[in-house]
């Protein structure tokens, strides 16, 4: 059964940086894709940044594109997303999912990934 647990979350200030984690557990890592998401208190759950099996691909959220950066280490089994320069409104609950298999393009769409982590709660203070 696949896991995922986040890790890194915490409180930031404005303008500041964090590196959240995702560490995969249960199968083959190389054979899923991997996403970040968040849901910001009021708000939907929204897309935040995915990176394709390879490493390849990555794709982003236009409210987080040249600030935050998706990577993953295949050997570590682990997902990455650097942000940078936060912002209040960057202020979320931030979760890790991955696909099932491979799919072509990257998808933004949540119904796409078929594994979820628990969520770290990132707060960013002005």
């Amino acid at each position: 059964q696949v896991q995922l647990v986040e890790s890194g979350g915490g409180l930031v200030q404005a303008a500041g940086s964090l590196r959240l984690s995702c560490t995969f557990s249960g199968g083959s890592f190389t054979s899923h894709d991997m996403a970040w998401f968040r849901r910001a208190p009021g708000k939907e759950r929204e897309f935040v940044a995915a990176v394709a099996w390879s490493e390849s691909f990555t794709d982003y959220a236009r409210s987080v594109l040249g600030r935050f950066t998706i990577s993953r280490d295949n050997g570590k089994n682990t997902v990455y997303l650097q942000m940078n320069d936060v912002a209040p409104d960057d202020t979320a609950v931030y979760y890790c999912a991955c696909t099932e298999s491979p799919i072509i393009p990257l998808m933004k769409d949540d119904g796409a990934y078929a594994y979820w982590g628990r969520g770290t709660q990132v707060t960013v203070s002005s």
